[in-house]
């Protein structure tokens, strides 16, 4: 399994999106992802799905975040039948939108 963000990363701007990569296709109905901040609170976008072009790639979409440590936690079934169920971390540094 692949991710982006990668597993422990220490981002200097937060990214809008968690993509997971498995090497089974994916059942979409079975297969979840939530993004946790540090204290516990869901803050992702609530739109996980496995990508219409790839059975293989889930990800879910993410507002603006503040600097900190997230967890993004996440179940899947793949079509033969594998659960998979795991969670990684990420970090924001403390970062500022420069403007032109």
């Amino acid at each position: 399994m692949r991710s982006v963000p990668a597993q422990r990363a220490i981002l200097e701007a937060p990214p809008t999106r968690v993509e997971l990569w498995f090497n089974e296709r994916l059942e979409p109905a079975y297969s979840r992802v939530s993004v946790l901040d540090q204290a516990s609170s869901r803050v992702d976008l609530r739109d996980a799905a496995v990508a219409a072009d790839d059975a293989r790639r889930l990800s879910v979409s993410l507002p603006a975040l503040a600097p900190g440590r997230y967890t993004v936690t996440f179940r899947v079934l793949s079509i033969d039948g594998h659960v998979v169920e795991s969670k990684l971390t990420f970090t924001v540094k403390s970062w500022s939108r420069r403007t032109p």
